[in-house]
C-alpha cells in the first residue's frame, strides 16, 4: 500500500504547450521529493496532454485528468483539489515555476510556526525570461486585509488540509484565486508569508491596460457582492481601499 504524499501540487493547464515543461521541471527539481503533481487539461487543442503525457512515462508523481470539455480554471483547479491526496494543497499554474527549494523551505516554515496558509515572494518574468521586478507582500494578512488587496501571489500558496479541511474556489471567471483566500481566512485569523522568493510568475503585458483594469475592477466588485455577499456600503469601502492600493502599486 503506498504511503500518501505530504504535497499535492494543483496544476491547471490549457493550450499550454510553450510553457508546460519548464513548470513540471521546476517541480520535478524540488529538493523535498514527496508530493504529488496534479494536473487537469481544460480540452486543450494543442500537444500540452501529449507533453504531459511524456513525462507521466517516466515520473509517477504526475498525474494528468482531462477535461471532455472547456470548464475554466476554478472548476479544473477544483476537480484537482477533489483528487488530491497530500495534506499540503499548493497551486502552481501551467506558466509559472518554482525555485528548487520553493516547497522544503514553505512547508518547514508552516510545520515551525503552525500555520493553515501561508505564501511567499516571487519573480516577475516575461516570456524569454527576462526578469521585470520583484513582489513581496506583507507578511501577515487577515480577511478583512485582503478584501483590500490580493496580496497573495496563487502560485506561491499553500494550505494545510489537515487543519481546515479541503477548501475550495468559487465557481467564478476571474478572481477565484482571491475568492479561495477569503474562504480560508473565514476559518483562521491570518496567512503569514515568507519573504524568500521562491518562484517565477510570468507576466502578460496586456494590449490594452486600461481595459485590463476595468475589467479587474468588474470582477472585483462581483467577487464582494456576489461571492462574499458584502452590503452595498461595505462593498464601496473595500472597492475605494481596492482602487487606491492598486494605484499606489502602479505608481
Amino acid at each position: 500500500m503506498h504511503s500518501k504524499p505530504l504535497v499535492s501540487v494543483i496544476t491547471p493547464s490549457y493550450n499550454s504547450s510553450l510553457t508546460i515543461e519548464k513548470t513540471i521541471q521546476s517541480v520535478i527539481n524540488q529538493s523535498l521529493t514527496d508530493w504529488e503533481m496534479i494536473i487537469v487539461d481544460d480540452n486543450s487543442t494543442d500537444n500540452t496532454c501529449q507533453i504531459i503525457e511524456s513525462y507521466i512515462d517516466l515520473e509517477p508523481r504526475i498525474k494528468l485528468i482531462k477535461q471532455t470539455w472547456n470548464a475554466g480554471p476554478a472548476i479544473v483547479r477544483n476537480i484537482a483539489i477533489e483528487n488530491s491526496q497530500g495534506r499540503y494543497i499548493a497551486f502552481l499554474d501551467s506558466d509559472d515555476q518554482w525555485h528548487s527549494e520553493k516547497l522544503i523551505k514553505q512547508i518547514s516554515f508552516m510545520k515551525e510556526k503552525d500555520i493553515a496558509l501561508s505564501y511567499t515572494s516571487y519573480n516577475r518574468i516575461d516570456s524569454i525570461g527576462n526578469m521585470l521586478g520583484q513582489y513581496h507582500p506583507k507578511l501577515k494578512v487577515s480577511y478583512r486585509d485582503m478584501l483590500k488587496s490580493n496580496r497573495i501571489g496563487c502560485l506561491t500558496a499553500i494550505y494545510d488540509s489537515s487543519k481546515i479541511g479541503k477548501v475550495y474556489m468559487p465557481n467564478i471567471s476571474k478572481r477565484q484565486d482571491l475568492g479561495l483566500w477569503l474562504r480560508i481566512l473565514k476559518k483562521v485569523d491570518y496567512a503569514w508569508g515568507l519573504d524568500d522568493v521562491l518562484a517565477d510568475y510570468l507576466a502578460i503585458q496586456p494590449n490594452s491596460v486600461s481595459s485590463n483594469k476595468k475589467s479587474a475592477a468588474k470582477y472585483q466588485w462581483r467577487l464582494y457582492r456576489d461571492v462574499e455577499k458584502l452590503t452595498f456600503k461595505q462593498s464601496i469601502f473595500y472597492f475605494c481601499c481596492y482602487t487606491y492600493l492598486g494605484f499606489k502599486k502602479s505608481k
